[in-house]
């Protein structure tokens, strides 16, 4: 026979838990004439069973029931059901801790991210200590802010070779000058890359150039196109953050950039790079857009992870007009603006195959690549040229 501080030693359990058993009436010991509770080694017996059944997550209700009758076996599938989805829930748990600490990939957390609440993925990213532009990449090219360093190498390597890091050509970037009503004296060029747009400015107008990026590959090659050509007293080039550039004493003119508002998200261009243009002024930028709206389901799904806030040209113009632009006109850029890009890019491709193998990068930029081929016509690049109201 046990007494209760005995039988609660025995079993591992606190006297005030044998206490709360009994209250319940899993646990029932006789009272001695002395008023002392005793208990059989049935009864430990009895705990020891609760306690393994406890171990398979059940209730201490469900355990009595299991106790003092058959098992009920439905009890039990719900029960394991319920603790299926919470071992899932705790998978899921100790996987994103892992990734954060680097263990392992972050990318469909990135992306799950950036679709549902993209304002505070870059915010979140940015407290980490990645400027906004960096925070752009990670969101939308890395994917991966512990990797995000070597991602960006390899990519890099790709592009360093490159003339256009996106689609574009030159008749496309004249064509849309065109639509600018005036001849500007100042031009401000966000995300210049290697500088294919800001040579055709300069040779199609007379304005002062400010061409920036944060990719000092692209401004080297930049800077020795303008070096070679003579026009330094015309445009300067500087390793500027998109979403830090200041208001100038004397605002801008125009505003350009090709296929860059998405790094910070068009409708925050839209936003914050009015302020830069004078009244007046034109902002022209280039966006992938649908071209359908019933998409197949693999394009679809390809664009709704690399790039979620792609829509319409249609609602871009209906967002440049809530945010104070007037719309001078948009465009297509046409087929051969994606291939001027996409076509020396798979050479690119090509000629790294060996060099990149099992990288990241590279099977990221394929896949890309061969959503082009397989969606022509599904998507594309847009040009808008807007007025500063």
């Amino acid at each position: 026979m046990y007494q209760i501080s005995e039988l609660a030693e025995s079993v591992g359990l606190s006297r005030a838990t044998l206490l709360y058993y009994e209250k319940l009436g899993l646990l029932k010991g006789k009272r001695q004439a002395n008023g002392y509770r005793v208990y059989s080694d049935a009864d430990r017996q009895r705990l020891r069973l609760m306690q393994q059944l406890q171990a398979g997550g059940l209730s201490l209700q469900e355990c009595q029931a299991c106790l003092d009758g058959k098992l009920d076996r439905d009890v039990l599938g719900q029960r394991l059901d319920r603790l299926e989805q919470e071992i899932a829930e705790k998978t899921r748990s100790r996987d994103l801790l892992a990734a954060l600490l680097g263990q392992s990939s972050l990318k469909d957390w990135h992306e799950e991210l950036e679709r549902v609440a993209p304002d505070m993925h870059r915010a979140w990213l940015i407290s980490q200590g990645f400027s906004s532009a960096e925070a752009g990449l990670v969101a939308l090219v890395s994917k991966d802010m512990n990797a995000h360093d070597a991602y960006m190498a390899g990519f890099m390597e790709v592009f360093s070779d490159l003339d256009y890091w996106g689609p574009g050509m030159a008749e496309a970037t004249r064509r849309a000058l065109e639509l600018v009503p005036f001849a500007p004296e100042t031009i401000l060029e966000i995300g210049c890359g290697p500088g294919m747009a800001t040579m055709t400015l300069a040779e199609a107008t007379t304005a002062r150039i400010l061409a920036t990026d944060t990719a000092e590959v692209a401004l080297d090659k930049l800077r020795a196109q303008i070096a070679a050509r003579g026009l330094n007293d015309r445009i300067e080039v500087q390793n500027v953050d998109m979403a830090t550039i200041t208001s100038p004493e004397h605002p801008w003119d125009v505003i350009w950039s090709e296929g860059s508002a998405y790094i910070l998200g068009v409708e925050k261009a839209l936003a914050d790079w009015r302020a830069l243009l004078r009244l007046g002024g034109v902002l022209v930028f280039s966006d992938m857009v649908w071209r359908t709206d019933t998409p197949d389901d693999a394009v679809r799904a390809f664009w709704a992870t690399e790039y979620p806030a792609m829509t319409t040209p249609a609602t871009r113009v209906t967002q440049a007009r809530h945010a104070g632009y007037r719309v001078l006109g948009h465009f297509d850029m046409g087929r051969e603006a994606m291939d001027t890009y996409y076509r020396p890019l798979a050479a690119r491709l090509d000629a790294l195959e060996s060099r990149l193998a099992g990288a990241r990068v590279l099977d990221d930029l394929r896949s890309e690549i061969a959503v082009h081929e397989a969606g022509r016509g599904q998507f594309g690049y847009e040009m808008f040229v807007l007025g500063r109201g």
